[in-house]
């Protein structure tokens, strides 16, 4: 994806069997950046409101991932369609002594939903980059509603070993229908997360 600019180097594999678009995290000017890529995604022949809009949503996703402190993001787009799922990097400020699998598990077990289901589903893994904590959920957009969109994801928390640090690597949707198959592109996502 793009470079940090900073520290180091976030990569990722985006599937080449889909249709991902990377944001631009760093450039000065986003709305151009965005209008274009818009047009590039949509074509001409799509009217100028649906490109607006698409490019508004570009900028929605883009500003989400800049106030986390991405390292890097995309979104997943079918060709000539809308957004349907966004991935996001960023490293989280843990205590030296909290990068463990074990503390991220104790963290997340005490996290109050509301959830769907039974809850998030809470499991080790051992990615190419280090160990990590999968965790899939499923949750209100707005909690207090009573009715409103349902938010589905899978996020990786890593533990990098040749870094002291610790990442979330998440992907998120809200067309549940395909959550079978977004949850192992999200597998794969993390399976190709690098640092440099």
């Amino acid at each position: 994806m793009t470079d940090t600019g900073s520290w180091r180097e976030c990569r990722v594999a985006l599937p080449a069997h889909h249709n991902w678009l990377v944001l631009d995290l760093y450039g000065e000017d986003p709305e151009p950046w965005a209008r274009a890529l818009a047009g590039q995604h949509l074509g001409d022949e799509v009217p100028e409101p649906w490109r607006e809009a698409f490019a508004a949503d570009l900028l929605w996703y883009r500003g989400a991932a800049a106030r986390q402190g991405a390292l890097c993001a995309a979104v997943l787009a079918p060709q000539d369609g809308p957004v349907v799922a966004g991935y996001t990097v960023r490293e989280l400020d843990v205590p030296r002594e909290s990068l463990t699998v074990a503390a991220f598990r104790a963290e997340l077990e005490r996290a109050q939903g509301p959830y769907f289901g039974d809850g998030p589903v809470l499991t080790e893994t051992e990615l190419p980059l280090g160990p990590a904590l999968r965790v899939h959920r499923q949750e209100p957009t707005d909690p207090a509603a009573d009715s409103g969109t349902v938010v589905e994801g899978v996020a990786h928390y890593v533990l990098p070993r040749r870094h002291p640090t610790a990442l979330e690597a998440r992907l998120l949707w809200t067309s549940l229908g395909l959550g079978a198959e977004l949850v192992e592109v999200a597998d794969e996502l993390a399976g190709s997360l690098r640092l440099a």
